[in-house]
């Protein structure tokens, strides 16, 4: 099928380029399948409190759990959904914090068959505006770049946990591309059919959409956990986030987890708990067996 597919968008962009772009999109923002809800899930999900947004006319499914004011915000990664955070969200109950989650359209509960980070922006400010300013925002993956871009949007938390991020929209299209052996043209009109369609007449987008620029106004502490062996997301990534944040970030590189068991790991898991719960200044956490930079 991806031989199939690569044929057919390379052949394209030489013979009908402008069926190029929405095909190509089309295949861009669609999650590789909708992983189920995992047995040792179910109970702390059948515990929260749903909701439900309408984005672009797919219903959103959201969660809640606790009580207390400026909660937790979880954003999951792509191709994923919020019960994967599991074990954060039960850690950070007994810390006695609230939480807020979401499955993004195409993703867990909600609806749609198709994403984008414009849908994760909308879904966050909506959030924002029903329960106030986040005391922190832990994120993975694909996450971590919303999270970042909501940010920069005006949304505020005073705690940024990100883990296997994806720093780089660039970074995207490129794997995106090279996974389906897409050529150089098919990479050009896709990035232009992302602009169009995504952010027309937003200005200087591609740097809103690269958490590794520093953003001026931006005080939160910031955590990044990533581990060497990431398959999906490269260390890279995060490594870029914690040289544009200097002091401001703290790196932790893991070995042996990849990209999706680094969510599960306990010591992880003690250390971004520890880390979005501490008050104000940032207080030092340890590294869970991991080479920290």
């Amino acid at each position: 099928m991806a031989s199939l597919l690569s044929t057919t968008l390379n052949v394209a962009a030489r013979l009908a380029p402008g069926l190029l772009g929405p095909r190509a999109f089309a295949l861009f923002v669609r999650p590789l399948g909708r992983p189920r809800l995992r047995p040792e899930e179910a109970e702390l999900m059948a515990r929260a409190r749903t909701g439900r947004l309408v984005v672009r006319g797919v219903d959103v499914t959201t969660y809640h759990w606790g009580d207390g004011d400026r909660p937790v915000l979880v954003v999951h990664g792509w191709s994923s959904r919020a019960s994967r955070f599991s074990g954060i969200v039960e850690a950070l109950l007994a810390e006695g914090r609230s939480v807020v989650a979401f499955d993004a359209p195409g993703h867990g509960e909600s609806g749609g068959r198709a994403s984008t980070i414009v849908d994760y922006r909308e879904i966050i400010r909506r959030l924002h505006t029903e329960h106030g300013e986040f005391s922190a925002v832990v994120a993975h993956s694909f996450g971590v770049l919303a999270t970042f871009f909501m940010l920069r949007e005006g949304i505020r938390a005073e705690r940024v946990v990100a883990i296997g991020a994806v720093a780089d929209f660039d970074y995207l299209l490129d794997r995106f591309c090279a996974q389906l052996r897409l050529g150089e043209r098919v990479r050009q009109v896709l990035g232009s059919h992302v602009e169009d369609r995504l952010f027309p007449g937003e200005p200087d987008i591609w740097r809103r959409l690269d958490a590794g620029r520093r953003q001026a106004d931006l005080a939160a502490p910031i955590l990044l956990l990533h581990d060497v062996d990431d398959d999906v997301a490269a260390p890279s990534q995060s490594r870029a986030i914690a040289a544009a944040y200097g002091s401001q970030a703290r790196l932790i590189e893991t070995t042996g987890l990849g990209h999706r068991r680094i969510l599960a790991d306990r010591a992880v898991i003690a250390a971004a708990v520890e880390f979005a719960t501490a008050p104000q200044p940032a207080v030092a956490v340890e590294a869970p067996a991991a080479v920290n930079r």
